[in-house]
């Protein structure tokens, strides 16, 4: 978009979270204003129903969603949609609003093509985040599919986490069609440590537990999915898959930011906090093919990473992903990049 390219060098000038948040606020006031929707679908999104995937019981209108981060409280979910996605994932939401760690904590690394965040889940907290959708117009544009990510709240000991996450979900149940257990974000302490076996288990059981005696209630069940970190080795993500098939979490999503380094050139290299964009690609694809392979492509698994390019989401497709997500690739390729996957995709089928 033009538009966009425009703007682009200008929000280059605004500290990093500063930039997220004026267009986060822009997004979100389109989404108020009557016309401003649809004519944001008119310029980015493409619509075909050869997009369509059916994936964990629900059918995405095309396999491109948001990822978790860039809209943490649900302020902007139409008007995400209506740059062409198929699926828009909110949070992450905590029980209770946090102010997360302090500024700055938002990195841009252009010379890597990434981004480094220390932000630790800063947000408006569960009940606001529920207020917040169900002021959203329904349906999403294009039919996109709205999904939840979990969290604790970082004064939240680990061994009260199961709550936390628990209290999450009984609060926007009704307001989403899935949601993910974050275990994985390297920014909250000793957040990670909730992917070993037996921890993992023991608070999936509980959030499957939750999430089955609400949907007895309502009629209604939505699937549940597990985030995990691309530092985890191969053994440890076996552990995760044991983890999964015990509690019969439906899906995965992989992969969260990292801490790895290697290779940046970036001056902004040796700040703390987890990675993402176009460094964490091909271990984000080796995961994604890794888990696909161990599970005979049974379980389902959303491809996260470091995706820029129509090429990126193909290769993760490839790799054995069902569905895609976008979030530093948006930042840096624009509100175009849904709609070039998605003729990307459909030039496949022709």
């Amino acid at each position: 978009m033009e538009l966009y390219g425009a703007a682009w060098p200008l929000l280059q000038r605004l500290d990093a979270e500063r930039a997220h948040e004026l267009v986060l606020r822009l997004l979100a006031f389109a989404q108020r204003a009557p016309g401003l929707v649809p004519l944001l679908e008119r310029l980015c999104a493409v619509r075909d129903p050869r997009l369509a995937v059916d994936a964990l019981g629900l059918r995405f209108p095309n396999p491109v969603g948001l990822a978790a981060g860039l809209d943490k409280d649900g302020r902007a979910a139409a008007a995400f949609a209506a740059l062409g996605l198929g699926a828009v994932e909110i949070g992450t939401v905590t029980p209770r609003a946090q102010p997360g760690n302090p500024r700055p904590r938002v990195f841009r690394l252009p010379a890597d093509g990434a981004l480094i965040n220390r932000m630790g889940f800063p947000g408006r907290g569960a009940s606001r985040v529920r207020a917040a959708l169900r002021r959203t117009p329904r349906p999403l544009p294009g039919g996109a599919v709205l999904g939840f990510n979990l969290g604790k709240n970082a004064a939240t000991p680990l061994h009260g986490a199961q709550a936390d996450y628990v209290a999450v979900l009984d609060a926007l149940y009704d307001q989403a069609a899935y949601a993910v257990v974050n275990v994985s974000s390297p920014n909250t302490q000793g957040l990670r440590d909730l992917q070993e076996r037996r921890a993992l288990e023991a608070l999936l059981r509980a959030v499957v537990a939750r999430r089955d005696s609400l949907a007895a209630g309502s009629g209604r069940r939505i699937p549940l999915l597990v985030k995990v970190a691309p530092d985890l080795d191969w053994t440890g993500l076996g552990a995760v898959l044991e983890a999964v098939d015990a509690t019969g979490v439906e899906g995965i999503v992989a992969t969260n930011t990292t801490l790895s380094r290697e290779g940046l050139t970036d001056p902004h290299s040796t700040e703390t906090g987890g990675l993402s964009g176009a460094p964490l690609r091909r271990r984000a694809t080796e995961v994604v093919r890794w888990l696909a392979r161990e599970t005979g492509g049974r379980l389902p698994v959303v491809g996260v990473g470091g995706i820029s390019h129509p090429d990126h989401a193909l290769e993760r497709l490839d790799a054995g992903a069902r569905l895609v997500q976008v979030y530093t690739g948006l930042v840096y390729a624009g509100p175009a990049l849904p709609g070039r996957i998605c003729r990307a995709l459909l030039a496949r089928t022709v």
